[in-house]
């Protein structure tokens, strides 16, 4: 896919603003209820901005808050230039963008434009007849013929994202034609085909700028271009499944950089914006710099899933496969030198609304290890290069879901309840494949990511007032891991002491203190010929031209105790910081070393 990339003698970035900023992602159902309705809203994150700041966040990014049926949590938009009135009014969005204004801080608008709601006035003139004028706003294909029962056949095999026991196609009675819907029934595919779908979506854009938004996180914008052959996918889904994976037809399909190129001519050039795209499936360099590359003229960065893809099996996201700290350096380097030597851009993300938590992922989110896998995660994200994204909760070390939550009652997500059902059809009988679904949902369902933000120990965590239900049950775990507990706790001074919390606070500001190395520095992975399985290292070097320091990471994704050794003309003068505290950074700084579970060094070299 794509030209070749063509190598160019540079070890360090260009810089730019959004490249030194922190985003902080809010799941807004989930963040704050001020209304004590048991939903979050925008009056509750209004009301945690100085939380943000004292944490070191630049911009916040909000998922959809649009008006919405809530099919898909709000990433089905009913109308884009209005807010859901779960989380608000226009004026309460004003609001917020004036707060953040006087905080120096920023937002980033949610731009959900490869589908619509099923409820949008768009779709809802589509649907009334063949030669409506909205009608080429979406993708209509008449049926393939009828079943045997004289049901009509959807037009290809492909599955839904978000179901894969079902079709992507739905039937339209009212026309006789199946419209694409790649995620849920009540998600129309919009038809980027019909120049009018996307000047209205350029239109969308500038509403948003014109009212404060600094850019744009672009749902799955990769998929925004089809192959209008719309051929039927290869036997890709286990022994059984009637419908396949038709990603090779529509993941950077075949006018999508066009799309993009066109966006950023008619929209995003004309202001100085913070872009990125969420773009799964899609891992080949050459591809993703013709979109991320400076002089690409489409988004500053992407959302590359290997690392949260790390343990797919295939193209499955619901399965569990092993992983180690080879797997994950492998990963991370080959992104961090793609990007410094093809002037591209990374994001830098282990968390989102639609990953499991990240300590619960990466390491051992017991009682015993959880702090020190929560810190060791923010060492890593915040010493390499790259946009850094934080989720609502990672700051607190929140964790998945309890084994014992029961998938019929507990989960809410619209992909976990069709896998529960799909594991119940196909296993009703069968206790072990039941319970092996089970621990599935609890170690990569979505709403892992989605349980309310827990601010206190009181009742509902500090969400929601007492006497309301929240939309979801609070994590069990809210009395011992919460705000409260954190932001203000002794021992800021000392690692060990430091809360999650305070060790990001801490982190941030030291890579802000040091952007010529973090940010913009050069990168090199060191130690492969030393456990490489169990630990992650790597040198950072300042920028040519700053007086910088360079820093050795050492990080030990493992249960286990490791000597490692420091690289022959790697020269630590010492250890800045460690998630084991004082006594942690109290190492010799040459030859041999003993690593602990889970632990995370970072050392400042000789000049």
């Amino acid at each position: 896919m794509g030209e070749p990339i063509k190598k160019k003698a540079k070890t360090e970035a260009t810089p730019q603003w959004w490249k030194e900023s922190v985003v902080y992602q809010i799941y807004p159902s989930s963040f704050k209820d001020d209304n004590g309705d048991g939903w979050g809203d925008i009056k509750g994150i209004t009301s945690k901005l100085d939380y943000l700041k004292n944490l070191g966040v630049d911009i916040i990014w909000c998922s959809p808050m649009y008006k919405s049926p809530q099919a898909d949590m709000g990433y089905d938009i009913a109308d884009y230039k209005d807010m859901d009135p779960k989380y608000g009014t226009m004026d309460d969005i004003g609001t917020l963008f004036s707060e953040l204004k006087k905080r120096d801080m920023k937002m980033m608008m949610d731009l959900v434009v490869n589908h619509t709601s099923n409820q949008h006035p768009w779709f809802l003139e589509a649907k009334k007849s063949k030669d409506n004028p909205k009608r080429d706003w979406y993708i209509w294909k008449a049926p393939k013929g009828t079943d045997e029962d004289g049901k009509p056949i959807p037009p290809n095999n492909w599955c839904q994202l978000l179901g894969d026991a079902k079709s992507a196609w739905e039937y339209c009675e009212e026309t006789g034609e199946f419209y694409l819907c790649l995620f849920t029934l009540e998600q129309p595919d919009l038809n980027w085909e019909n120049p009018d779908v996307r000047l209205a979506v350029h239109d969308i854009m500038e509403f948003w700028i014109s009212r404060g938004a600094c850019g744009f996180r672009m749902d799955v914008i990769n998929l925004i271009s089809k192959d209008q052959a719309f051929p039927d996918a290869p036997q890709n889904m286990p022994p059984g499944y009637k419908y396949q994976n038709g990603n090779e037809f529509y993941v950077n399909g075949p006018r999508m950089h066009e799309y993009l190129q066109e966006m950023y001519s008619k929209v995003l050039s004309k202001h100085d914006t913070i872009t990125v795209g969420e773009m799964p499936g899609i891992s080949d360099p050459k591809e993703i710099i013709r979109t991320v590359g400076s002089d690409a003229g489409e988004l500053n960065m992407i959302f590359i899933f290997d690392i949260v893809d790390i343990d797919n099996e295939g193209k499955q996201r619901l399965t569990l496969k092993s992983f180690n700290a080879s797997d994950m350096a492998r990963i991370l380097t080959k992104w961090e030198t793609t990007m410094l030597e093809n002037d591209g851009w990374n994001s830098l993300f282990v968390n989102n609304h639609d990953q499991p938590r990240a300590v619960s992922r990466y390491t051992d989110d017991s009682d015993e290890w959880r702090v020190k896998g929560a810190k060791l995660i923010c060492l890593m994200q915040s010493t390499l290069a790259g946009t850094l994204y934080v989720y609502q909760g990672e700051e607190l070390g929140m964790r998945n879901v309890p084994e014992s939550w029961d998938p019929a009652t507990d989960y809410k997500d619209i992909e976990a309840i069709n896998y529960w059902a799909k594991s119940l059809e196909l296993h009703h009988d069968n206790g072990a494949k039941l319970k092996e679904a089970k621990h599935i949902l609890q170690k990569k369902s979505r709403d892992n990511a989605r349980t309310p933000m827990q601010w206190t120990s009181g009742v509902n965590a500090g969400f929601s007032p007492e006497g309301v239900k929240a939309w979801m049950r609070v994590n069990d775990d809210y009395h011992q891991i919460n705000a409260e507990a954190q932001v203000d706790t002794p021992g800021e001074a000392h690692d060990g002491g430091m809360s999650v919390y305070q060790f990001y606070r801490r982190a941030l500001a030291n890579r802000k203190e040091h952007k010529d190395v973090f940010v913009y520095g050069g990168y090199e992975q060191v130690g492969l010929d030393c456990e490489p399985e169990k630990v992650f290292a790597y040198v950072r070097t300042p920028r040519p031209g700053t007086d910088d320091k360079g820093f050795l990471a050492v990080l030990n994704f493992s249960a286990e105790e490791v000597k490692w050794t420091i690289p022959q003309g790697k020269e630590v003068v010492k250890w800045a910081a460690g998630n084991y505290g004082p006594e942690g950074i109290e190492k010799g700084t040459e030859g041999e070393i003993m690593l602990r579970p889970w632990e995370g060094l970072l050392g400042i070299l000789r000049a």
